[in-house]
């Protein structure tokens, strides 16, 4: 035995413990006899147990459990019998005993061990209870109870007569089975408890294994001794497990249906989990584009979910916008839209695409923050990227690999969705450098970018680790437009012989001739992009 739950077996041993001393020891088994404590012990717990069987009935129908359902006419069952047994107390409601009344705890935890087993039954989650067939056996266990009653009050044969001392035999015969029953139903709910971790799973199975021991002791008590009583208090015992156990859960989620959760079968919990997810993506969607929130929460609530969940779900949806907003800022909205639909393109890896790259340097940076505080140059970076990094993602789709101090990298067509990525790169060039030259003429001594782009194969992917990584372009494309950036002067644009190929009918170029870059063997075509239409 796991020795985690070594102590609650010794535990749950105790009663029958005591049991088996009471009966070795008769002189141990005291009588007290005492008609309105018997009564109202035995009404209160039969209460409790209504109250427990209507809250998972209640989760049951919410969620169309057929588990939930089960327990809770297993609860119910053994609760409207034993509000019957306490009818039975003489001299409360009637005038003396009663045999049927008196018999009918045991006939209810029969019925509850049957249907207790049946909850934890295979073939329910392949093929779960439909409303018809809940509606049949809710209705079945009315007419049940009700005849019972009615059969009990007539003094119908077998009941007509006085209690007696003894256990009728054919509840000697049932007994057994309903152990058995109760005995592999409290495995079963042990099993879940160790999947799920949640108290409900463990207070059931710990509430059948005392069900079951009080079924022993209906067996071998006598009437108002201490083996009697002592399935009186292993019943409320087992009904108050659950009872804290649900109690417990409630306030954690705060709904009826979220408390019994711990109890739901795997399809129930699909469902469930996919429920919570449209609705949190239905409400992050309104968050993000500014609807109102009270039609989406109108819309839930009429699909089952409880305000609380719906409220917690909102907080929800708050908190992953607010991510959400972080992660665009670093990694721009175009590609955080394609990892929300594609999810395997944060894999560390690439794929080949041909793309544009625009690499752009302040000169004379350093020379600037020489004679300056570091917040002046930190003042400077960041009007300039404030002033050209929206338009440059939202206007020309451009993709920013990353800002290297003074610099830029960009990339355009990294997911390959954009054929023109050439047109956008030059058109993106021009707009920096119109929009930086108007932001320094009005600063004296504030330095201008040089540009310059290329085109051509790149592997593009996520390089780094399982604990971080970057997006990044990967090849001599990029290299290359860093040789084009270099050559160029304060506030031009420089391209490349397969970038120029692409935008020619649409620029205005100056022809710089073959250039000798750093690290090529041989001479490149350079332009120099004045105009773009």
């Amino acid at each position: 035995m796991n020795t985690t739950f070594r102590p609650l077996a010794i535990l749950l041993a105790l009663p029958l413990a005591g049991l088996a001393l009471l009966l070795a020891v008769p002189d141990l088994d005291v009588r007290w006899e005492h008609d309105p404590s018997h009564f109202w012990l035995v009404f209160l717990v039969a209460i409790l147990n209504v109250v427990l069987g209507l809250a998972t009935g209640e989760a049951a129908t919410r969620r169309g459990d057929s588990r939930i359902f089960l327990v809770s006419m297993a609860l119910l069952a053994s609760a409207g019998f034993l509000a019957l047994h306490a009818l039975a107390t003489p001299r409360v409601l009637l005038d003396g005993p009663n045999a049927g009344f008196t018999i009918a705890t045991p006939i209810g935890l029969f019925l509850a061990s049957g249907l207790a087993a049946a909850s934890v039954l295979d073939r329910f989650d392949d093929r779960p209870l439909d409303r018809q067939a809940q509606r049949v056996i809710r209705a079945l266990l009315v007419v049940v109870l009700v005849g019972w009653a009615w059969a009990s009050l007539a003094r119908v044969p077998l009941l007509d007569e006085p209690p007696a001392e003894e256990v009728p035999p054919v509840l000697r015969i049932l007994a057994p089975v309903a152990i058995l029953l109760y005995g592999w139903a409290a495995t079963r709910y042990l099993a879940l408890y160790r999947r799920r971790q949640r108290p409900l799973p463990l207070a059931v199975a710990v509430a059948l294994v005392l069900l079951a021991e009080a079924m022993v002791a209906i067996v071998f008590s006598r009437t108002w001794h201490a083996t009697w009583w002592e399935w009186h208090v292993l019943m409320a015992i087992a009904f108050g497990a659950i009872f804290l156990a649900a109690r417990t859960e409630y306030r954690r989620e705060g709904s009826v249906g979220e408390a019994f959760a711990g109890l739901y079968q795997e399809q129930t919990l699909t469902f469930v989990d996919q429920q919570s997810s449209d609705a949190l993506a239905e409400l992050a969607a309104a968050l993000r584009s500014g609807q109102a929130l009270e039609p989406v929460r109108s819309r839930l609530r009429s699909a089952g979910l409880t305000g609380e969940r719906i409220t917690a779900l909102e907080q929800s949806a708050a908190e992953l916008r607010r991510v959400d907003d972080l992660l665009r800022s670093y990694v721009g909205r175009e590609l955080a839209d394609r990892l929300a639909e594609q999810p395997d393109l944060a894999g560390l890896g690439g794929r080949e695409v041909e793309v544009s790259v625009l690499f752009a340097d302040l000169v004379g940076f350093t020379s600037f923050s020489e004679d300056r505080p570091p917040e002046e140059g930190m003042e400077l970076l960041n009007t300039y990227w404030a002033a050209v990094v929206p338009t440059i993602v939202d206007g020309h789709g451009g993709f920013i690999e990353r800002f290297a101090g003074d610099g830029i990298l960009v990339i355009f067509n990294t997911l390959g969705n954009q054929p023109d990525h050439a047109l956008r790169a030059v058109r993106a060039a021009l707009f920096v450098q119109e929009t930086i030259t108007e932001v320094a003429s009005g600063r004296p001594g504030w330095p201008l970018f040089r540009i310059g782009i290329n085109t051509g194969p790149a592997v593009v992917g996520n390089v780094g680790a399982d604990q971080q990584r970057s997006f990044t372009v990967i090849g001599d494309t990029a290299n290359t437009a860093a040789r084009f950036e270099a050559l160029a002067t304060p506030g031009k644009v420089l391209v490349g012989a397969s970038t120029h190929d692409q935008v020619a009918d649409n620029v205005t170029s100056i022809p710089l001739g073959p250039v000798k870059l750093k690290g090529k063997a041989e001479p490149q075509q350079v332009w120099e992009i004045t105009s773009v239409a």
